[in-house]
């Protein structure tokens, strides 16, 4: 991600939590345990990465198929609910920040342990 203006830094933070609201309307179960963890616009506002995070690595996919179908309802939303002068398209992605941050835990975890059944 690149140096950002303090506008587009507002324009990503509001995208984000508008869409999280959203996001905890919509019925679809896929999407029950799914964060919105930032947004990057792009500066013309004609394309927006929403990069989420799940609680199970196994339903990345489903969310990201749900949020996929979802895209034009939370599109028009972000159109009613913010002046921006183009409504972004949206792209969701995983957090691969989160993901690798996890895997480091987890192999922490086991060097901390195999030093502990050491001693």
């Amino acid at each position: 991600m690149s140096q950002q203006s303090p506008r587009m830094l507002k324009v990503n933070s509001t995208l984000r939590e508008v869409l999280a609201d959203e996001i905890e309307r919509l019925s679809d179960k896929r999407l029950e345990m799914v964060s919105i963890i930032g947004v990057d616009t792009a500066p013309n506002l004609r394309h927006a990465v929403v990069y989420i995070d799940v609680l199970a690595s196994d339903q990345y996919q489903p969310a990201l198929d749900a949020l996929s179908r979802a895209a034009i309802r939370l599109q028009s939303v972000i159109g009613r609910q913010l002046r921006l002068k183009y409504t972004p398209t949206l792209e969701f992605q995983m957090d691969y920040g989160v993901v690798g941050g996890e895997r480091i835990d987890r192999i922490l975890r086991t060097l901390s342990t195999a030093k502990v059944e050491d001693e």
